[in-house]
């Protein structure tokens, strides 16, 4: 699938988001900032990435935190993932927000957040009097417990 892309003026002289490995799902996000920011402790913030991008009808692009930040740093981004729908064309933003204990430095062309791009259908919603039966039923949050069962575990 191909993407246009524009670097946006305050972001010209950082490089393309790129996939990391040729494994990567993730294209990295670069922090395009004028200057060094001090994300606080609990505090939340919208960064810039000096992108914009148009995608194909039916398909979205979902941001997501860094493995590293999260763990090393307690640094993820708050709305994850966060959807890039195919009509949208302003800059894409991640919104990072500080879950540590210390003072997060974000600087220039810093790796941010990642940027997966996938596609996706619209379903047509059929209203109904009833749903059919399934093994979990309405059963929610937990319902399916913490461990495997033997009965699982043999299949």
């Amino acid at each position: 699938m191909k993407v246009a892309i524009v670097k946006l003026a305050h972001g010209q002289d950082l490089p393309l988001p790129h996939y990391a490995t040729p494994g990567s799902a993730g294209l990295d996000l670069l922090a395009a900032t004028d200057r060094e920011i001090e994300l606080k402790p609990g505090a939340r913030m919208a960064v810039p990435t000096g992108i914009a991008i148009e995608l194909p009808l039916g398909a979205e692009a979902q941001i997501r935190p860094r493995s590293g930040m999260a763990l090393n740093h307690g640094i993820t981004c708050l709305n994850s993932p966060g959807t890039i729908d195919s009509d949208y064309r302003g800059e894409i933003k991640a919104i990072l927000i500080n879950h540590s204990d210390t003072a997060f430095k974000i600087t220039r062309g810093m790796k941010i957040a990642q940027m997966v791009i996938a596609r996706h259908e619209q379903a047509e919603l059929v209203e109904v009097e009833v749903l059919s039966e399934s093994e979990r039923g309405a059963g929610g949050f937990g319902s399916t417990g913490m461990k495997v069962s033997k009965e699982s575990s043999r299949a």
